[in-house]
């Protein structure tokens, strides 16, 4: 049995609430194909689109007739985190009904305590939401966002994306996952809050998934972080025609392959290097990744690409 944090990637989820709730069917069979095994499993996963869409339907909504008051991002994020932990749970529950599994599956709201002078606050890179065009992105910015474009693909709103420190609801989680529940946490990277004058506050960002799964592993003392990306194995030299697929890495390894720059911004990079911090945090600890459809299979050895 191996006490597992599973960050799912945003291919595990749909791009409009009916899409999610098809594609988190097959989610949960794979989530449940685990959990048969004997396995401890938290679920984490993304909310790009969807606080994106959220928030964007919020502002609009503020500025219609019918005058809906504004809302902040943090509230945004915590709302994301309650439909799609909603929807996974359902999934999961109704695949272990059909299988006449007696297990329960719980959401928790989680807020992450990011430092109040973290870099990133100066310079917003986490794209959110939709693509939108120039001139709309332009509109946008007048009301106090930020835009950039992405990929020759339009332009999407950015927000800072501080490094988690700690988890304020690690205890419950923890509490649950060691009573035998599936716990689905820290969704989005969680609330990003600070600590100001000895009280918790929300601010407007959004926290890499990875780097807070990796966190929540650290310090729920799991055994193995398991990050579900669009591919089998990672590369280097990816797209290139020397590609080579990488099926088990040391520390010292990844450790060169970053300094070498292999790995692409915003894509891989970040996973590698949420996967390092936990293994080097956790003794004993490895992380894997690989792609949903294989993830069985990853665990036993058979394919995906494991850090230890």
């Amino acid at each position: 049995m191996k006490k597992i944090v599973l960050a799912l990637g945003g291919n595990a989820l749909g791009n409009t609430p009916e899409e999610q709730k098809e594609a988190v069917k097959i989610t949960a069979k794979s989530i449940v194909d685990l959990v048969e095994q004997g396995n401890k499993v938290i679920v984490s996963h993304g909310n790009g689109p969807q606080v994106g869409m959220i928030n964007l339907a919020m502002d609009i909504a503020s500025k219609s007739e019918a005058q809906t008051a504004e809302m902040p991002f943090p509230e945004c994020g915590a709302m994301s985190q309650g439909y799609i932990g909603y929807h996974l749970q359902n999934a999961i529950q109704n695949e272990l009904l059909a299988r006449k599994m007696d297990q329960t599956v719980a959401s928790v709201v989680t807020q992450v305590l990011v430092n109040k002078d973290d870099p990133a606050f100066e310079n917003p890179t986490k794209p959110i939401g939709s693509f939108y065009s120039k001139e709309v992105a332009d509109e946008m910015i007048e009301k106090g966002f930020f835009f950039k474009e992405d990929a020759g693909r339009g332009y999407r709103r950015v927000v800072p994306s501080p490094k988690p420190v700690d988890i304020i609801e690690k205890e419950a989680v923890e509490l649950l996952y060691n009573n035998g529940m599936i716990v689905i946490a820290a969704g989005g990277g969680g609330v990003p809050v600070i600590s100001e004058n000895g009280a918790l506050e929300g601010v407007a960002a959004v926290i890499d998934k990875d780097f807070t799964s990796a966190k929540l592993a650290e310090l729920v003392d799991a055994d193995t972080l398991i990050i579900l990306t669009a591919v089998e194995k990672v590369a280097i030299k990816f797209g290139q025609p020397d590609q080579e697929w990488l099926s088990e890495l040391s520390i010292e390894q990844v450790e060169q392959y970053l300094a070498d720059k292999e790995f692409a911004e915003g894509s891989m990079k970040p996973k590698i290097e949420a996967a390092l911090g936990f293994v080097k945090a956790k003794e004993g600890g490895s992380a894997l990744i690989t792609s949903l459809e294989q993830a069985f299979d990853a665990l036993a050895g058979k394919t995906g690409t494991w850090i230890k």
